[in-house]
């Protein structure tokens, strides 16, 4: 797959009190994950070509994909496929990238979610609405020991935008 054709459709960054070692487990460890991401839980092999999983809380495979960039604690690039029938198809994969960096005393998270394709703001409010919930989780898990239960779904608008291209969701 060439990475160069994928182009950023989503950013956010967010400066979190702690260090990379930190920062760089709590996104490849399923351990933590679940805690900051609603009880998901992330699994990939640490290397270059392996699998990307992240498992939903009642064990089902929700997104699979693969590791193109795995350079700990620095950067982490993984394909990001939702598993839901005909997604992948009509929408292409997801790439995402994690670009951790030291930054005075704290660390710089940056995230970038990229698509071959340009996508309506109705299929992309999905990602628009999850990361900023999945990354609070985290920079509160690491700043204070605790993430705070935040509740999500797929926004209304995304859902309708995937039923009039004939994805079905769960």
């Amino acid at each position: 797959m060439n990475l160069d054709q994928f182009k950023p459709l989503t950013i956010y960054t967010i400066y979190i009190a702690s260090t990379p070692e930190k920062v760089w487990e709590a996104l490849t460890s399923a351990e933590f994950s679940r805690k900051y991401f609603s009880g998901f839980a992330v699994e990939m092999e640490p290397k270059l070509g392996g699998s990307f999983i992240v498992h939903a809380p009642d064990g089902s495979e929700h997104i699979r994909g693969e590791v193109f960039e795995y350079d700990p604690p620095r950067r982490l690039t993984v394909s990001w496929n939702v598993n839901w029938p005909d997604l992948v198809e009509k929408l292409g994969t997801t790439i995402v990238t994690y670009e951790i960096e030291q930054a005075g005393e704290a660390v710089r998270l940056t995230l970038s979610q990229r698509h071959d394709r340009e996508l309506s703001d109705d299929i992309l409010s999905g990602g628009r609405t999850g990361w900023p919930a999945i990354l609070s989780g985290l920079k509160s898990l690491l700043e204070t020991g605790k993430a705070p239960q935040i509740e999500m779904s797929p926004p209304v608008r995304l859902l309708e935008a995937l039923k009039a291209m004939g994805i079905k969701t769960p």
